[in-house]
């Protein structure tokens, strides 16, 4: 069991890093061309809204309510029955989305006033965001179908397909961004016909596989076939449990238009580089342990379960921890040799920076909640997540309402409040993490293996030691402002191999092997046994 896991975790890990890998330069691209000024504020926020909506039918609900159907439908169900409720799952979600894209095109004003109210003051950037809105909210239509053809092909453990089609978006939208959009007098709009295009090659490049498997004949409207109206039902709170972290993002960027002109871009280059270490691992193991743990599930396998989930914290812990820690020390260096080119200047490089370095600290609380929050949905229970997300979201609002707002209104050019939104949204998953950890534990679902504590300590350990070898050796920001891209690349090569190899040299020498990170019974007995030493449960400001 372990070994499958570990081969599809590196398959989905190995695509999902090319994807992170093109996304980079996608950004690259994007901070060279246009750097943080009014067009890239407009363009990202016309693109959240409908990416918001992807997440929310594409990545997250649907996701969860539809692979642990499927999953249970492949095993207790011939392969016609599978077909027809993909035929049936497909054609309603086009059907609703279609509709949908169609209202999101016609109400596009309302929208941006509502997610971007601060835009109203300017009216260029204002009309610009509505008009890219209307290129942008189709999108939404072709990678929603996109996703249901990959959560078929991953419970079907055909991983490389899906992981590899994020991959098409980041070309499409180099190739626009390069070379299009700068030939036309408008590039922002040419921008946003990109994402449309995206979308529709995302979609392509999966049919032919879900075709060649006999998985998809004639989609239709079947909303009372009882398949379907399942994954209905469990989709309506998922919405809103799976959206949370999607809601506090949009949130952040209504305040955020609020704040000096380039806040908006700021975050978005910063979260761009936390996101690269939890989409290749954590969204990657997330993606892999869902089908397995719906497949235990389903065939009344309560220790696998178990094991799993315990597994997957494991390598949780031993990936971001020192992943956060080198975002926090080398974020200056990090965002000088990926960004500050072209018209990304001096000042850019030290508002991203700080944002990065706020986004950080809730890398390891955004990387539990993808692995725990698949405990709850494999066994078809989604209203647990839901209010432990509404709990969550009232947390970050709530630091955002009382403390980010009133200085934004106050002193709405000051530069650097938009980290504190950063930092409240790390705060936010801090707390997501804690109360679905606690759940798992007191419902009997989530017991631990022994030799945590011990992991632990060696985690710590090689930690301490990979950090003081990057700050020494790094030095400060402007010094990476004074190298040419090429030293850059170079300096910055050396840290990462550098870092990589006195972290793992430490655990290694402390005795950790790869073995002990393969999955392992977490059975009663065992349990007993590892009650005596258990990790510290993930904490977060808040209560639990």
């Amino acid at each position: 069991m372990s070994g499958g896991f570990f081969r599809s975790t590196s398959i989905v890990g190995a695509y999902t890093l090319l994807s992170r890998v093109t996304g980079l330069l996608r950004d690259m691209v994007y901070s060279r061309m246009f750097g943080a000024g009014v067009l890239m504020d407009a363009f990202l926020v016309a693109f959240k809204i409908p990416n918001f909506m992807r997440r929310l039918f594409a990545e997250g609900a649907f996701s969860q309510a539809f692979v642990p159907v499927v999953s249970e439908y492949k095993i207790q169900r011939p392969h016609d029955e599978v077909r027809e409720l993909v035929d049936g799952a497909a054609g309603t979600l086009a059907g609703f989305l279609l509709v949908l894209s169609a209202i999101g095109i016609v109400v596009a004003p309302l929208l941006v006033l509502v997610f971007a109210p601060g835009f109203r003051a300017d009216e260029g950037k204002f009309e610009l965001t509505v008009e890219m809105l209307r290129w942008t909210f189709p999108y939404l239509l072709f990678v929603s179908l996109a996703a249901l053809a990959g959560g078929v092909l991953n419970s079907y453990g055909k991983f490389a397909v899906p992981a590899l089609t994020s991959t098409l978006m980041n070309l499409v939208m180099i190739v626009f961004a390069a070379w299009i959009a700068p030939s036309f007098e408008r590039p922002g709009i040419v921008l946003a016909i990109g994402v449309f295009v995206a979308g529709i090659v995302q979609f392509g490049f999966q049919l032919p596989f879900l075709v060649r498997m006999g998985l998809l004949r004639r989609p239709r409207w079947r909303w009372r076939d009882p398949g379907v109206r399942k994954i209905g039902n469990l989709m309506l709170p998922a919405i809103f449990g799976s959206s949370v972290s999607q809601v506090a993002v949009l949130l952040d960027t209504l305040i955020a238009s609020f704040l000096a002109t380039g806040s908006i871009a700021w975050l978005y280059y910063a979260d761009r580089l936390m996101e690269f270490p939890l989409g290749v691992f954590s969204i990657a193991l997330a993606t892999v342990i869902l089908p397995g743990l719906a497949a235990h599930h389903a065939s009344q396998s309560p220790d696998r379960f178990t094991a799993t989930l315990d597994w997957a914290l494991r390598l949780v812990i031993v990936v971001v921890v020192p992943a956060t820690i080198a975002l926090i020390v080398l974020a200056g260096p990090l965002t000088v040799t990926i960004f500050h080119y072209g018209r990304f200047d001096e000042q850019d490089v030290y508002m991203s920076k700080l944002a990065l370095m706020a986004y950080s600290l809730g890398l390891l609380g955004f990387s539990l909640v993808k692995v725990l929050a698949p405990g709850y949905f494999a066994r078809q229970d989604t209203r647990t997540p839901v209010r432990i997300g509404i709990q969550s979201l009232g947390v970050t609002m709530g630091l955002n309402l009382l403390v980010v707002l009133p200085l934004a209104l106050a002193y709405p050019d000051r530069p650097g409040l938009h980290a504190l939104l950063a930092l409240n949204t790390g705060l936010g998953a801090w707390y997501n993490s804690s109360m679905l950890y606690r759940g798992l534990r007191r419902q009997g679902v989530l017991h631990h293996a022994a030799g945590w504590r011990k992991m632990l300590w060696r985690v710590l350990a090689g930690s301490v030691l990979m950090a003081a070898f990057l700050w020494y050796v790094a030095g400060d920001t402007q010094r990476w402002l004074d190298m040419g891209a090429w030293s850059r690349t170079q300096w910055m090569t050396l840290l990462v191999v550098g870092g990589a190899g006195i972290y793992f040299g430490t655990l290694y020498v402390l005795g950790m092997r790869v073995h002990e990170l393969r999955v392992r019974p977490a059975g009663p007995q065992r349990a007993v046994e590892a009650s005596r030493t258990p990790p510290a449960p993930p904490s977060g400001p808040g209560p639990g």
